[in-house]
């Protein structure tokens, strides 16, 4: 059971990392610039960046699942329960292929 809980946490760290990579574009704004060096030193230029983010929505939808019957029998009926979805949007304009 350890092992399952070990790829099962594997699992969600890898899709973490791989939306994380997803879901961000990060587009250079300005150029960096050194500082002249002088005798007198004026002062440099950071590069400027802009960060646009993607959405997720948390989804719920009706599916049919056997739910085993609790009499001594051993037989199931089919019940319509709520699961979990999810949407994820990428930022508008992202042209990165991965």
């Amino acid at each position: 059971m350890n092992k399952g809980l070990a790829a099962t946490g594997l699992v969600v760290a890898a899709l973490v990392v791989a939306g994380g990579i997803y879901m961000v574009d990060i587009d250079q704004t300005e150029e960096t610039r050194l500082p002249d060096v002088d005798v007198n030193v004026e002062g440099g230029n950071l590069p400027e960046f802009t960060a646009e983010t993607g959405s997720i929505s948390l989804t719920e939808e009706q599916v049919t699942v056997d739910v085993p019957d609790v009499d001594v029998e051993v037989s199931s009926n089919e019940e319509t329960i709520s699961v979990p979805g999810l949407e994820v949007t990428p930022p508008e304009g992202d042209t990165a292929t991965n």
